[in-house]
């Protein structure tokens, strides 16, 4: 596997993916071809075949199953996209559910609410109350929760893998022909396709036709297990993941062992789109991790002697309007381009996934405000 497709540098998560796909040679064609084995990708496939079981779908990973965002993910499930409610979204979170439980995924979904933290008003009755560029404290709960990410992706490549579909991992797309029946090209080969979901997110903006949108790092570190006691103290006895709704960004979640995930900050590639080339253990994101830590320690008295255990960055889409593309790829009517969560995925991505395998099979209509461009 080349460098450019296992990114070491950006360190290690917590958990652990534990689902290797079955080896098998390159098809010469593909009655549907899903770019990208991440969350989007896994659960497109699995309800691809789920709901036309006779037709063939073939996965292609430029590295391993969940070697980008979806492994990196720190696993905060959210019901809205990073600009809010859209109309026509729906129930992210119990379409989600409805999901995982037909494709028999068990990936420690809970759903518990979430709490949204900020630094506007006197924010009584909080249980959170740390010092953070001013007093920071619940403003408001949301629906939400988390999932332990190894297990999704491991969980969605199973039921892809046990529905039919075939997984190639190493398989990095080079270039697409366009015609009547697109030909996709990967080192391994060529396909040819009837029709196409790019489901690559930051890794390969040019290829889906995201030029517009703007791929970073975000950086997380994971503490050592917290005990009863201290997560009482920090007010997340109740477990429930946070997130600030103003700046300095802050987020974070508790793990069953009492350990606990907080990510902030972003990183911007040397180069334009090169995502690839950074390393969080120098540079810029070293010295972002650091602050991170010296961050953490600082937001309340029972946190100033913490340990970190792990710290990694996993890619991050944006675009402008904080919307998801959800369209049409600009040079076919066959192909789909679905990404740019902009740290909303969670949830939405295996939702959106399903929803992306009706409309590929033409069984729904995409939505009107995922336009590329828009």
């Amino acid at each position: 596997m080349s460098e450019r497709n296992n990114p070491s540098g950006w360190g290690r998560p917590p958990w652990k993916i534990g689902f290797s796909p079955a080896r098998a040679k390159l098809p010469k064609e593909s009655a549907f071809v899903v770019i990208g084995a991440g969350f989007t990708g896994l659960a497109a496939a699995a309800w691809l075949r789920r709901l036309s079981p006779t037709q063939s779908v073939a996965v292609l990973e430029a590295g391993r199953i969940g070697v980008g965002a979806s492994g990196r993910t720190g696993g905060v499930a959210l019901s809205e996209t990073a600009a809010g409610d859209v109309p026509g979204l729906g129930d992210v979170l119990g379409g989600m559910q409805e999901i995982l439980k037909e494709l028999d995924v068990d990936c420690g979904l809970s759903l518990p609410g979430a709490y949204e933290i900020g630094r506007t008003g006197n924010g009584v009755g909080s249980p959170i109350r740390w010092q953070d560029s001013g007093d920071l404290h619940v403003v408001a709960e949301v629906p939400g929760g988390s999932v332990d990410p190894g297990r999704l992706v491991s969980g969605l490549g199973r039921a892809a893998e046990r529905l039919g579909a075939r997984i190639f991992e190493n398989s990095c797309v080079e270039k697409i022909e366009w015609g009547p029946q697109p030909f996709v090209r990967t080192a391994r080969g060529q396909i040819r396709a009837d029709k196409i979901l790019f489901a690559t997110n930051a890794l390969s903006t040019e290829l889906s036709g995201l030029g517009e949108a703007e791929p970073r790092l975000t950086l997380a570190v994971l503490s050592e297990p917290l005990s009863d006691k201290q997560l009482l103290q920090i007010g997340l006895a109740e477990r429930k993941p946070f997130y600030t709704v103003d700046l300095p960004y802050l987020w974070g979640r508790v793990r069953d062992d009492n350990s606990v995930i907080w990510g902030g900050g972003l990183v911007s590639a040397p180069r334009a789109k090169n995502l690839e080339a950074i390393a969080v253990s120098a540079g810029e994101a070293a010295r972002l991790i650091r602050s991170l830590e010296s961050r953490v320690r600082g937001l309340h008295p029972a946190l100033c002697d913490i340990a970190f255990t792990h710290r990694w960055g996993g890619p991050i889409l944006f675009r402008e309007s904080w919307l998801p593309v959800f369209d049409w790829h600009p040079k076919s009517r066959n192909a789909i381009v679905l990404g740019a969560y902009a740290g909303h995925g969670v949830a939405s991505s295996s939702y959106l996934g399903a929803w992306a395998a009706e409309a590929l099979l033409g069984r729904r209509d995409l939505p009107r405000w995922g336009k590329i461009g828009g």
